[in-house]
């Protein structure tokens, strides 16, 4: 899959090109799944961000407002000082010395209060990206589902709503593309136990060639041994596809050195 994505962007050295150039050539399922991926980013391309919901809109510029005024800068509190400064040079050690006790205490005072804001107005932010998402991930276009899924990565904590969310669209979803970027996101998620847990749990409910293909690499890529039970009895299936099998069944080795 990176490599897919790499060969689109141009982004692959000329040799790796190449070489790239030439699987395709010999393996159609490889350039459906390039066409497919292209298609993909130029869904994304096309994507209209979504209205803002005005509430949403109102917390926000007041909580920015909050930051703003936390951290702008007291006014005629450095002038007073300079004037006494020059005012009384005689003493300006002893000025020194409180200018220095005053402003590590007014420092200390203020990044505590301004860390405090600036955590309050990053948590609010998380927490309206995380309605965004709920919200569009049940919407019926399968854009807006991919825009859903690709916010996730703008979100520093993601709950377990969301967790579940993406694991029920990676389960149920209609769409390969959707459910083929949700995988891309819950992979990068994979140190949260219910993740990945609920990453095994998504190989034997996956019947796209593509989908199956793309769980292999991912239980490769993580060192998953639970996946091996689930990744054998995809192996059973009687309408796997050939060449998934055969990456299947590499996988199932790879884990298992």
């Amino acid at each position: 899959m990176e490599k897919i994505i790499d060969y689109i962007n141009g982004e692959l050295p000329e040799h790796e090109k190449r070489a790239f150039e030439e699987r395709l050539a010999l393996d159609p399922e490889l350039r459906a799944a390039c066409e497919e991926e292209k298609a993909l980013w130029n869904l994304m391309a096309e994507i209209k961000a979504p209205a803002v919901n005005e509430h949403i809109k109102s917390r926000f510029l007041d909580t920015l407002q909050v930051y703003k005024e936390a951290a702008a800068p007291r006014p005629g509190f450095l002038s007073r000082l300079k004037e006494i400064w020059n005012f009384q040079p005689q003493l300006k050690l002893s000025y020194a010395l409180v200018l220095l006790c005053v402003g590590l205490g007014t420092g200390l005072y203020l990044n505590r209060k301004n860390h405090g804001e600036i955590a309050r107005m990053s948590a609010e932010v998380s927490e309206m990206k995380q309605m965004m998402v709920l919200s569009l991930i049940e919407n019926p276009s399968a854009t807006e589902r991919i825009r859903a899924v690709s916010m996730t990565q703008e979100i520093r904590n993601v709950d377990d709503t969301v967790i579940e969310a993406l694991l029920s669209t990676l389960n149920r979803d209609p769409n390969d593309n959707v459910r083929l970027m949700t995988l891309e996101a819950l992979t990068e998620l994979a140190d949260n136990p219910k993740v990945r847990e609920g990453l095994v749990q998504s190989i034997v409910l996956q019947t796209s060639p593509i989908m199956q293909s793309a769980m292999a690499d991912v239980m490769l890529k993580l060192q998953e041994k639970r996946s091996v039970k689930p990744l054998q009895k995809m192996l059973n299936r009687d309408d796997l596809n050939s060449t998934v099998k055969d990456k299947v069944e590499q996988t199932i080795q790879e884990i298992l050195i």
